[in-house]
């Protein structure tokens, strides 16, 4: 599946944090930026931090097979090796995750490996994987 890149713009309270996050512990190479904002490669996908008084931790929760899940939250789907690899990162970094890599809807059509996490601002973050991809949108 060949998709144009996402863009998404998200408050931090720190953009010195951001970029340790988001450039280094999830790798993400940095494009254009200024003093309020910062442009960041996320697999693919423009993200852009900016610096807001109202970045912070998602507000509410919704249950998805027995988990609360955040929301707002934002993330990619990965292929399972580049998940792993990501999941194996964010733990090295000792980040505490919210909800813990897994897999959902086990023998379900939509299984997916999951796991959930918030960067130093706040922002809960998903990054999923597929064994079969083709089932991303399947009902």
């Amino acid at each position: 599946m060949n998709l144009p890149p996402f863009h998404l713009a998200f408050p931090v309270h720190d953009l010195a944090e951001a970029r340790e996050f988001y450039g280094g512990v999830l790798g993400c190479s940095e494009g254009r930026c200024s003093d309020h904002w910062v442009d960041f490669n996320l697999f693919g996908h423009q993200v852009v931090a900016h610096l807001s008084d109202n970045a912070g931790p998602a507000r509410t929760a919704n249950r998805v097979d027995s988990d609360d899940v955040p929301v707002p939250h934002f993330g990619i789907i990965l292929e399972m090796g580049d998940w792993e690899a990501l999941a194996e990162r964010v733990r090295e970094a000792g980040i505490e995750f919210v909800i813990e890599p897994k897999v959902r809807f086990k023998g379900e059509i939509g299984e997916q490996a999951t796991m959930f996490f918030l960067d130093p601002s706040g922002n809960a973050l998903e990054f999923k994987a597929f064994a079969d991809p083709s089932l991303i949108f399947a009902s």
